[in-house]
């Protein structure tokens, strides 16, 4: 009886080590097979959306371009999240992101959305490379994996003031913006440098997002007659409705906005009343290798919008990073990702220290319906038209 004990005894013990060598494989199988998730963080749904999803689309894009050279650590996975451009839902966002265990964060577009969105991602050192948010502060926090593709509002403040005052030799201007952080932020340095290069402030107004009537604010507007209106809003969506506006109300002043009015929606919603809108945005040359690389791939998901190709660049750039790495360690990528100097479909993708990757603030113009260069801020000289 004892001998038989003792042979069902090993018997268990084989079966249970061999159970556990089983499951250890199907673990590492299951590992291998899961590869590298990342998300991307943006407005998906609501006002907002058009400018999330090219976010989205942008890192997909950029996905099926690496996950080929991506080998034994691919393949590339994406775990999209939608901020709502809301503080609150954003931070839950990243929390979810965490719990997915992304190794990076490809967003977001409002600042408002990006800075508290950091915080629990930099505490879990996942990195976040924003494509689309331009208030300084995104930088100037110090965090050792945040990172931005896309310009900043201290650079293109001076080069909307710059246009004002040496092209369009203006005198005064009228300022409005809808109070959140990146609209408001950007509006404040145009005040502020607008006194010091001798452009006077006629005023500075206040709408709030969502909006449709500005009927108030316009009034003053034209009781002012500045020789430029400063428009300073959070996307084209919220842009629209009010050139439409001024249109209407017979307000005859130039008119220049920012890089988040910079999107093809602009012209669809408001058609004529968009011709001969300034805006400011980065400067990109859609005629090299690497934009038509990334056009080519964009196009199932329709025309590129304002940061399709700087969320490309900044997916792009931290995939390479990692495939140099051979690894998902943070320390070890974040090394790699400074080494990093590349022609991207935005522009020269090279980070500095800080996390930036500098501005190339330019003029365009809408004409016939299209986005076109217009002003150059560096030599003060006209694109061709």
């Amino acid at each position: 009886m004892k001998r038989a004990l003792y042979f069902l005894s090993l018997l268990l013990l084989v079966s249970v080590v061999a159970t556990g060598c089983g499951e250890k494989k199907e673990e590492k199988k299951a590992a291998a097979v899961a590869g590298i998730k990342i998300g991307s963080l943006g407005p998906l749904t609501g006002q907002y959306a058009a400018d999330g999803n090219d976010i989205k689309n942008g890192v997909l894009a950029a996905i099926e371009v690496m996950n080929p050279e991506m080998g034994a650590l691919g393949p590339v996975a994406l775990q999209p999240e939608d901020d709502a451009c809301d503080p609150r839902q954003a931070v839950a966002a990243a929390n979810k992101l965490i719990s997915e265990k992304v190794t990076a964060v490809i967003g977001a577009y409002c600042s408002s959305a990006t800075i508290p969105a950091a915080e629990p991602l930099m505490a879990a050192k996942i990195f976040m490379i924003t494509p689309a948010s331009t208030n300084e502060k995104v930088t100037e926090s110090g965090h050792k994996f945040m990172f931005r593709t896309c310009g900043r509002d201290d650079d293109q403040s001076k080069a909307a003031v710059k246009f004002m005052t040496d092209h369009l030799k203006a005198k005064g201007v009228y300022i409005v913006d809808d109070k959140t952080t990146y609209s408001q932020g950007l509006a404040d340095n145009v005040e502020k440098l607008s006194a010091s290069s001798g452009l006077k402030v006629l005023g500075h107004e206040h709408v709030n997002q969502g909006d449709k009537d500005f009927s108030a604010v316009l009034t003053k507007v034209k009781a002012a007659k500045p020789d430029v209106f400063y428009v300073s809003l959070q996307n084209s969506a919220a842009a629209a409705p009010m050139l439409i506006q001024i249109a209407r109300m017979g307000i005859k002043t130039k008119i220049l906005a920012q890089d988040a009015v910079y999107h093809p929606q602009l012209m669809e919603l408001a058609k004529k009343d968009a011709e001969g809108v300034y805006l400011t945005f980065g400067y990109t040359d859609k005629e090299t290798p690497a934009y038509k690389k990334f056009a080519e791939t964009y196009k199932k998901f329709g025309e590129p919008g304002a940061y399709s190709a700087y969320a490309y660049d900044s997916a792009i750039a931290y995939l390479k990073a990692v495939k140099a790495a051979g690894s998902t360690d943070p320390e070890k990528v974040k090394a790699e990702l400074m080494k990093l100097d590349f022609a991207g479909a935005s522009k020269q993708i090279k980070y500095k220290e800080n996390g930036d990757s500098g501005s190339n603030y330019v003029i365009q113009v809408v004409k016939d319906g299209k986005f076109d260069n217009f002003w150059n801020p560096e030599n003060g000289q006209l694109y061709k038209q």
